[in-house]
């Protein structure tokens, strides 16, 4: 039982505000010493796990940098940008991102999009910036805005990294067949998965287009009626 020590140390740790690093370390290390490790046993175990996820620090490493441009004015940027591209609309808008978040879905580049690195930063902003040059926006007209920014990354990676033969998704829709005496092959789930893409791109894009229709109509109604 004294190597559960580590988990009253993160709750004490976690409560009092201390560095959530430094609390991970100290109840990491104690729960080795209490186990029996040696510290350089525990050292590697610390190292083993920091490589086998470090795709997950890579993550924490990139936010602050995302923060440090947005504080620097990037959001203020790429309204002014998009907003001198007189045929953009936001409906137009989203769709580009949509479409090169759906294609590089399903290349496998599903971390080149994302909420907190691209949504944010760019895409809500310039998709605010192309409707923003008729006027100023009403708060219920910019969340609606961002949701649908939000929904676009969403359905672009959903649908799109299903047709990478090398995804999860895929991999555990073969094994689950599998288990059930289904023999399929990867490449066969990602063929069958581009007329579903497909299709999720023709319902979005529709819907992108309704989204242009109705802020044009919102503009000539009171602030309130935008939502």
């Amino acid at each position: 039982m004294l190597v559960l020590f580590g988990i009253p140390i993160l709750v004490i740790g976690f409560v009092i505000g201390l560095n959530p690093l430094l609390v991970v370390a100290i109840a990491g290390t104690a729960t080795g010493l209490l186990a029996g490790l040696d510290p350089l046993a525990i050292l590697s175990a610390f190292g083993k796990a920091f490589v086998q996820n470090r795709y997950i620090g890579i993550v924490w490493l990139v936010v602050p940098v995302i923060g440090l441009l947005e504080r620097c004015g990037l959001r203020e940027r790429a309204q002014i940008l998009i907003a001198r591209v007189h045929a953009a609309t936001t409906g137009r808008v989203l769709l580009i991102y949509l479409v090169i978040r759906q294609l590089s879905a399903a290349l496998g580049l599903t971390s080149l999009g994302g909420h907190a690195q691209m949504v944010r930063p760019l895409i809500a902003p310039m998709a605010e910036g192309a409707e923003e040059r008729h006027g100023p926006l009403t708060d219920d007209t910019r969340a609606l805005i961002r949701a649908h920014a939000a929904a676009v990354d969403n359905i672009g990676v959903f649908f799109g990294e299903d047709v990478f033969i090398a995804i999860g998704s895929i991999l555990l829709i073969k094994a689950f067949l599998g288990d059930n005496g289904i023999q399929v092959q990867p490449l066969d789930l990602a063929v069958w998965a581009i007329p579903t893409a497909v299709l999720a791109f023709a319902v979005h894009g529709t819907r992108l287009y309704l989204l242009d229709r109705r802020l044009a109509r919102a503009r000539g109604t009171a602030p309130g009626m935008s939502a």
